[in-house]
């Protein structure tokens, strides 16, 4: 089987879900007015976080599920694939981020948890980065092919080059970077809310990628892995149709997970690939989608580490 694919997620429950004004400053995503009129937001996440966490434990898969802390807040949370991730190769990794407010989310209890069950052969602390103002936000900024070792992430304030460049290096990942831009031109803050990368499929938002030479290498890349490109528009990006996550279950059924949002947005021409060998787990999370600009795939992180025997 494919090594793609991971059995096992984890989620944090968030405490004080809400609208975060500090990563509004280079997230798109996250809806403005929607902070003004959405009432009762924290409640509204836990219920659809709780519906989420259902429905995809019905289908075998395993949710590890830890509850925020109530202090510090930390209206985040509730995306822990930024601070840290998980390998079969035994590591364990947590990540510089650009969010001061979002830092407190990488959490030593949750850590410890991992190293006490999990076979972690080492503990790679990237965070120091962000006393030099380099982030990586884990596979938030990064998408892996760990099928043939490829690493994908587009340039951006939450996306340092050389820190991205030298977790390639020692992960043994081959590296392809490029810029990414909305349709106003902004830097796309997240890989993730672009691309994604399945065991057959790689979705991909060509529409956002400047002409040029990294262009063509990056589907170069693409071709050569022998996965068929899915490609989505600007318009299918801003309903999230890029952050999904394809996952197994124990008896190694394959699924792939994805908002109401994104998969309203999708073709038939699309779903048919996307949904070839996997069964869609279609959640409904309006509320973290508006006021956190994160979608489905945000809120998990894979757990790729071997149990302890």
């Amino acid at each position: 089987m494919s090594k793609q694919s991971c059995s096992t997620v984890m989620m944090i429950r968030p405490a004080h879900f809400g609208f975060n004004e500090e990563t509004a400053a280079n997230n798109y995503f996250q809806d403005v007015e929607a902070r003004r009129v959405l009432q009762q937001a924290s409640e509204k996440a836990r219920a659809e976080f709780d519906a989420f966490v259902d429905q995809v434990s019905e289908k075998g898969i395993e949710v590890l599920v830890f509850e925020d802390t109530i202090d510090p807040r930390k209206p985040d949370a509730v995306f822990p694939n930024n601070w840290i991730s998980l390998h079969d190769t035994g590591q364990l990794i947590t990540y510089p981020m650009c969010a001061v407010s979002r830092r407190p989310e990488r959490r030593m209890d949750i850590i410890q948890y991992f190293i006490d069950t999990y076979a972690v052969e080492s503990y790679v602390q990237l965070e120091g980065a962000e006393d030099s103002g380099a982030y990586l936000e884990g596979t938030g900024s990064m998408i892996l092919d760990r099928d043939h070792k490829i690493a994908y992430a587009c340039r951006s304030a939450r996306t340092d080059e050389a820190l991205f460049r030298s977790f390639c290096s020692q992960m043994g990942y081959w590296p392809v970077v490029f810029d990414a831009v909305d349709a106003s031109k902004q830097p796309i803050y997240h890989t993730n809310v672009i691309m994604s990368v399945g065991i057959e499929w790689v979705v991909l938002c060509l529409e956002a990628i400047p002409e040029g030479t990294e262009k063509q290498q990056l589907l170069q890349s693409i071709a050569n892995s022998g996965k068929t490109l899915v490609e989505i528009s600007l318009d299918q990006v801003n309903q999230f149709a890029g952050n999904i996550l394809q996952v197994l279950n124990k008896k190694e059924e394959l699924f792939l997970i994805m908002s109401d949002t994104a998969f309203n947005s999708l073709k038939s021409e699309q779903r048919e690939i996307l949904f070839g060998d996997a069964e869609p787990i279609v959640v409904k999370i309006p509320t973290i989608e508006r006021l956190g600009g994160g979608s489905a795939r945000c809120m998990l992180a894979e757990v790729f580490l071997n149990p302890n025997s």
